[in-house]
């Protein structure tokens, strides 16, 4: 599977990514086995970056992925995983995470963004995936906490970039403005962008695209379904967009997307999962697998050949819109730290 290099790091990943959230019992119980499998399957296909996250499972993720990578070499491949959340003892249990995840909730998440707070959740992280470092590290969905995500998360971790303990730096949120904040502003190296460059949302657009192309930076693509809605080749009433359930408008206008896409000899989400690759800072497509089959499904939708021409009359159609790039546009701009 074909790698693409970090902004002007040396790191770098596989186009696709295997976003191992669901593996820490998003929404539902997932045995071990099946996670075991489906990190081997992700391995069998060719993909080399895994993502994680204290958040996800309140540890459970990052437990589970470092024994299903154990037995290859570390060099092999790359792994990220996040900070801003500390797992630390909760007082008041009452037998399950409130979350999302099914786990007990023995431990509770606590915001810290300051510089001993990053140290504390690499540290930590290492020792539930037994991995001897992490290539790259995001701060997570700081939105409430730009100043010190800002002013002592991303400092603390550029400065272990610099030393070369960390490959590469970055955020990861649910918005875009923020985030091309963080690549104008600070010294990331990368974002990871959920849901705002899909089919059916493109706002990164207005903001942390254009910076990314600017700044000579890099985007990872995650949410490319919405959370569901261009996940079938034939959307339908009730499937969730957003993680609620998809206004009767946005079902109609994924449905003329799909109607689009079968008369271009392709798949709504085969279509879903090559979108973000128009714009030419998205270097990488993450997907949450919680199974095998899931995995050998994405990755033959992510090998299905898009034809060129779907871009193009999605654009007359005005089912996404006009400015989506066609070509690749200019390099780095003295603006960007």
């Amino acid at each position: 599977m074909r790698r693409q290099k970090i902004g002007s790091t040396d790191a770098g990943i596989t186009e696709l990514g295997f976003g191992a959230s669901v593996i820490g019992n998003l929404y539902r119980v997932t045995p071990a086995h099946e996670a075991q499998a489906a990190v081997e399957a992700a391995w069998q296909a060719g993909i080399r970056y895994f993502d994680t996250a204290p958040h996800y499972g309140l540890g459970l993720t990052e437990r589970r992925l470092g024994a299903a990578l154990r037995e290859h070499p570390r060099d092999s491949y790359v792994v990220s995983s996040k900070v801003g959340r500390l797992l630390v003892p909760n007082e008041r249990p009452r037998g399950t995470d409130n979350e999302g995840f099914a786990v007990p909730d023995d431990l509770r998440r606590q915001w810290d963004f300051s510089r001993d707070g990053v140290l504390r959740s690499i540290d930590d992280t290492l020792a539930r995936t037994g991995f001897d470092r992490l290539d790259i590290v995001y701060l997570h969905d700081p939105d409430d906490h730009w100043r010190q995500a800002a002013e002592e998360a991303m400092p603390a971790l550029a400065e272990l970039r610099d030393q070369g303990v960390i490959g590469a730096i970055g955020a990861g949120m649910n918005q875009s403005a923020m985030l091309a904040r963080f690549l104008r502003e600070t010294p990331a190296d990368v974002v990871m962008l959920a849901g705002r460059y899909t089919l059916l949302d493109q706002s990164a657009l207005d903001d942390v695209l254009p910076a990314a192309q600017e700044c000579g930076k890099s985007v990872v693509a995650v949410g490319v379904f919405n959370s569901g809605l261009l996940s079938r080749e034939w959307p339908a009433e009730g499937m969730t967009y957003d993680y609620q359930e998809a206004p009767p408008a946005m079902v109609s206008r994924a449905r003329a997307i799909a109607e689009v896409c079968a008369a271009h000899g392709t798949t709504l989400p085969a279509a879903a999962i090559a979108f973000p690759f128009t714009h030419p800072s998205t270097i990488n497509v993450t997907l949450g697998m919680r199974t095998a089959d899931q995995v050998v499904r994405n990755v033959a939708l992510r090998r299905q050949r898009i034809p060129d021409g779907l871009w193009s009359e999605l654009r007359a159609r005005d089912l996404i819109r006009s400015d989506v790039p066609a070509v690749d546009g200019p390099g780095r701009s003295a603006r960007c730290r």
